[in-house]
């Protein structure tokens, strides 16, 4: 975690982390009592490119801002070839579940902690299918660096993904898993976003007043 200049994080972001860390969760989604396996994942924010100037208009404006995502090797015993946020298990060494996100982040795609501010955790959530209690660590990335899959065994790719195209509601579409479950979901950079992820960003976008009007009856199987 950097020694963060305050006023390098946006407004909107300190908002949005206010909010989400006081967010409603799915019984679904409430950890259990005991049991579990304790992880966190690193949702990082960032300046999207600066927009081309317009006709009789100086300077640019910034886009967008976008989000970090990486898609999991194909091989990998669990989510295999999903979208995910980068995270991981939170081993012994780590000082909680900020410096585990950070270092999963480094570890996958070289992303340079030095570079980011931490804005705040969300609340623990739980993923029934894996038995993974997740803390959802909120992130300005302040000094993006150059990230690529660091072992290809395990990340297959990487990308970041603009706000706007997230939210756009061509992107968006409900998936039916094997159980019958529907869970909105994203296709965006040739990605299907699903499951967890999914859902997260969902509510993110909804707390955010990013959210516009979608067909949630386009329904895909996965």
């Amino acid at each position: 975690m950097s020694n963060k200049d305050e006023d390098s994080v946006p407004g909107w972001l300190r908002d949005l982390a206010d909010a989400a860390s006081k967010m409603e969760i799915n019984p679904m989604a409430q950890p259990p009592a005991q049991g579990g396996r304790a992880s966190a994942v690193l949702v990082l924010f960032a300046a999207g490119p600066q927009a081309e100037p317009q006709p009789g208009h100086r300077g640019t404006g910034p886009n967008h801002p976008d989000l970090l995502f990486i898609q999991r090797s194909a091989d990998l015993r669990l989510h295999a070839g999903q979208p995910a946020f980068p995270g991981g298990a939170i081993d012994a060494a780590d000082d909680g579940p900020v410096a585990a996100a950070l270092r999963e982040a480094a570890e996958e795609v070289g992303v340079d902690p030095a570079g980011v501010d931490v804005v705040g955790t969300l609340p623990e959530l739980f993923i029934p299918r894996t038995g993974f209690r997740v803390v959802p660590v909120l992130a300005w990335w302040r000094e993006p660096c150059a990230v690529a899959p660091v072992d290809p065994a395990e990340v297959a790719a990487v990308e970041r993904v603009s706000v706007s195209e997230l939210a756009d509601p061509a992107t968006r579409v409900m998936v039916r898993g094997p159980g019958g479950y529907l869970s909105p979901a994203f296709r965006v950079k040739g990605m299907l976003i699903w499951g967890f992820t999914a859902v997260l960003v969902d509510r993110l976008l909804a707390l955010a007043g990013w959210e516009r009007p979608w067909d949630t009856a386009k329904v895909v199987d996965l």
